[in-house]
């Protein structure tokens, strides 16, 4: 018997295409705002990861420079001061015993004017100085070898590509090459963002040849501290109860990556929720746009139904056949909408991210799969009163209605 009721309600579709028509492109819009929302958030996440999966176990050590009449880290008065903000040796080897058995890297950097081949203009460019043992901990190599020498550097990947840099170039530090020349040993694989340092458009060089191009001596800008044992957490707090002792005269600020991270992470869901939620009022209107079709589905079908409960449909048959009707509606919509919400997520990816490549994951085939959800079960709910309404009609009154 349920098979009559679902062809009445096709039918009865057929015969009011075009009103079932835009109901479903409600339903379609709906879906794709919600799941295309949801495929942009879920792939710039994938791409924040993949820029800062390589610091997610890292501490960050820097001066501190948030109060007027602090100590700087170098130990001297007026914390403010550019002078002193700057981490001292001694420091320096405090932060080491208590990061131990990890690796503390010293970090030195400035930013200077390079000249690269005869003729070309003044680049102003970052130069970090950290000892070669400790290179191969915070970064790789796309091309070349790690600087041995005090005449070398290496140089990162889009500082390489931007001046068309290969191994064995030969680069002027300072105006007029004031500093001297270094060749380029190696090129650094492309990091990203960076909490650390962010080499890719920057020099690295031996904290020998830093110290005597800009005579400096143990006053570090930063120590950089790579955690394999014990938890980043942790860490931070044993190197503030180290250095800074005094709530009043603070040393240092310790910044872990693993905690940033998860805030990053935390505002782009916040984010890709609101984004989502805005496409979902989307849907909400189709709702309301399907309860008011079924609405006149049941006012122009009410001598129809008093007939067919006059020869003995039951109630719950009359409401099948209009439960059927916004099940239809609902499905087709939401399906067709699932598919371009595909599409929609690949050119909302292509134009606000410059890629792709995080489209065919499992977090976007479940944004999809819940806008789609949604949609059919946004038209089931506004199909009900309608279908219980047209049930609970008295046949008697039905059959009298013009």
């Amino acid at each position: 018997m349920s098979a009559i009721f679902w062809e009445i309600a096709k039918r009865n579709i057929r015969i009011h295409m075009l009103r079932s028509t835009l109901a479903m492109l409600g339903i379609v819009i709906g879906v794709v705002a919600i799941a295309s929302m949801g495929i942009l958030g879920n792939s710039m996440v994938a791409t924040v990861s993949e820029s800062l999966k390589s610091v997610g176990d890292s501490v960050i050590v820097s001066p501190y420079s948030g109060g007027g009449g602090g100590m700087g880290a170098g130990g001297g008065g007026g914390g403010s001061s550019s002078a002193s903000l700057k981490i001292s040796d001694q420091n320096f080897q405090q932060i080491k015993r208590v990061v131990a058995p990890n690796v503390a890297t010293p970090v030195y950097s400035t930013s200077d004017h390079m000249k690269i081949g005869v003729g070309s203009d003044d680049i102003v460019a970052t130069i970090y100085a950290l000892p070669a043992e400790d290179v191969p901990n915070i970064m790789k190599l796309q091309a070349g070898d790690y600087n041995n020498g005090n005449s070398g550097c290496l140089v990162g990947s889009t500082f390489a590509k931007d001046h068309n840099l290969k191994v064995g170039s030969r680069i002027s530090i300072g105006t007029d090459g004031s500093k001297g020349t270094l060749r380029v040993t190696g090129i650094i694989e492309e990091r990203g963002m960076s909490f650390d340092i962010s080499t890719d458009n920057a020099l690295v060089v031996t904290p020998e040849w830093f110290e005597n191009a800009y005579d400096r001596n143990k006053d570090y800008d930063e120590v950089v501290v790579k955690v394999k044992e014990g938890d980043t957490a942790t860490i931070k707090t044993n190197i503030e109860k180290q250095l800074n002792k005094h709530k009043d005269n603070k040393v240092v600020s310790v910044t872990d990556s693993k905690a940033t991270l998860s805030s990053i992470y935390s505002t782009f869901s916040t984010v890709t929720t609101f984004v989502t939620a805005i496409g979902g009022i989307s849907m909400v209107v189709a709702g309301v746009s399907i309860f008011n079709i079924m609405m006149m589905s049941v006012n122009e079908r009410i001598k129809e139904i008093g007939i067919m409960r006059s020869i003995g449909t039951q109630k719950r048959e009359v409401m099948s056949m209009f439960i059927y009707e916004a099940a239809i509606i609902g499905v087709i919509g939401s399906i067709v909408g699932g598919i371009l919400s595909v599409l929609a997520g690949y050119a909302v990816s292509a134009l606000m991210l410059g890629t792709t490549k995080y489209l065919l994951t499992t977090a976007n085939a479940l944004s999809v799969g819940e806008g789609v959800s949604f949609g059919i079960v946004i038209c089931l709910l506004c199909g009900i009163y309608p279908a219980w309404q047209a049930a609970n009609l008295n046949p008697i009154d039905a059959l009298r209605h013009e």
